[in-house]
């Protein structure tokens, strides 16, 4: 899985990373958590109730809370699209600041839970909360398996983490879990009316200009549709192959002191003067030598298939000849009779000829 699609949890991901880093850097961590006495009732600090969600108290809550946003933030960003789970994130996150508050004031009322809930960490846990209520809704099962005869499925490890983060500093963190919950469900069934609010057009417009190129290109990861060893395997030697047959098979023109010298099954080249004459020239010795060199290696048969046994050569006839000199007519006779030679029939012949000349 990947970002694609998902720009928005990327940037939640990288911005959540980087304030929790910058906080326990510069060592500020203590102005981030949410505490209603004596915080907010005595020194009116009521700026705590943004601070707390922006930063991770620890490495060990960061760690699950990239994991939660990677597993079901990006599969819900793709459901909603980014316009409308980026407004998903500023409704929940105002929607929990005030159940958080409201609520530490009922409980505040009692001595005993007072005291209990009174302290809340850091971190974006209420929003983490309503996502993962989203995610149990829209998100569809991929498999199911049992353990011990109790039946689950693909979603339970995403619960398990969700779960860890829940009593990962209990009971305190059993507020803004309930409360992330609630605020996912009122959303989901848009008690309040605000499912449809949307961020302005500026503020999307801005971001896509300026925000998005800093995140990077979040594409598909690319996956082989061969999942068969033989098939890969086999894929794998007919490529070889055609790439063997392309690297000698040549559609050059000889020069006519190449097709003297080598000659033709049915002809026969005398040593006559002429000839010697034209031997003598660099061009047609560097020509002969190439010629040579084809012939051997064919002779010697090396991993080509050859046509009547391991280390042999067919023989073409000369209508088969004449035919494939008719139809390539740019293409020299030693080239095609070659041809024929290594192919078990005509028609492979022709298929290897045409396939060199594309």
């Amino acid at each position: 899985m990947s970002f694609e699609n998902a720009s928005v949890t990327k940037g939640l991901m990288l911005s959540i990373a980087l304030t929790s880093i910058t906080a326990g850097i510069f060592d500020v961590k203590h102005y981030l958590h949410f505490q209603l006495v004596p915080h907010l009732s005595k020194y009116h600090q009521y700026w705590r109730l943004f601070s707390h969600n922006i930063a991770c108290a620890n490495s060990s809550d960061l760690f699950l809370i990239e994991m939660l946003l990677y597993n079901a933030g990006v599969q819900i960003e793709r459901a909603f699209g980014s316009a409308k789970f980026a407004s998903f994130i500023v409704v929940t996150t105002m929607v929990s600041i005030v159940f958080t508050f409201l609520l530490s004031l009922m409980l505040h009322a009692s001595r005993y839970l007072g005291s209990l809930f009174n302290y809340i960490p850091s971190g974006p846990m209420s929003v983490i909360f309503s996502l993962i209520y989203q995610y149990s809704r829209l998100v569809p099962t991929a498999y199911q398996f049992k353990v011990f005869g109790l039946g689950f499925n693909d979603k339970i490890w995403v619960y398990a983490v969700a779960a860890q983060l829940a009593l990962s500093h209990t009971p305190s963190t059993l507020l803004p879990t309930v409360v992330g919950l609630l605020s996912g469900y009122i959303y989901r069934s848009d008690l309040l009316q605000l499912k449809g609010w949307r961020i302005p057009h500026r503020v999307v417009a801005f971001a896509e200009i300026w925000v998005k190129p800093l995140l990077g290109e979040g594409r598909a990861l690319r996956r082989t549709n061969r999942v068969m060893p033989e098939q890969r395997n086999r894929r794998r030697t007919e490529r070889n192959r055609a790439t063997d047959e392309e690297d000698t098979v040549t559609t050059a023109r000889r020069p006519r002191a190449a097709r003297s010298q080598t000659g033709t099954p049915d002809t026969q080249v005398t040593d006559t003067p002429a000839n010697s004459t034209e031997d003598a020239t660099p061009e047609a010795g560097a020509t002969g030598g190439q010629v040579m060199r084809q012939w051997m290696s064919e002779l010697a048969g090396g991993a080509r298939p050859s046509a009547g046994g391991v280390g042999t050569v067919r023989a073409p006839s000369e209508s088969e000849i004449q035919m494939l000199v008719g139809m390539f007519p740019d293409v020299g006779r030693e080239v095609i009779l070659g041809v024929l030679q290594r192919s078990p029939n005509i028609e492979a012949a022709a298929e290897t000829l045409l396939t060199s000349q594309t």
